[in-house]
């Protein structure tokens, strides 16, 4: 097994610190850049396919389409 990276488990404590009260606002803000619950990438509809490479293809170029779409809407 390969390991990647480390992910450092944060205390569960009464008080928080200002390191982790900081830490805690970086996240949230780099959330709220993301696009909200409102935007599908995939239009509605039934989809078949043959395969699992061709659904994840489909998958891949609505989520494509989609951050195209949303970075020309931003600029």
């Amino acid at each position: 097994m390969k390991i990647i990276g480390r992910r450092i488990e944060r205390p569960i404590t009464f008080s928080a610190s200002a390191e982790l009260l900081a830490e805690g606002s970086r996240f949230n803000e780099s959330l709220s850049g993301l696009p909200t619950g409102n935007t599908a990438f995939i239009p509605k509809g039934v989809f078949r396919f043959k395969n699992h490479e061709e659904a994840n293809r489909h998958q891949e170029n609505c989520l494509i389409d989609g951050m195209v779409k949303t970075a020309m809407e931003r600029k």
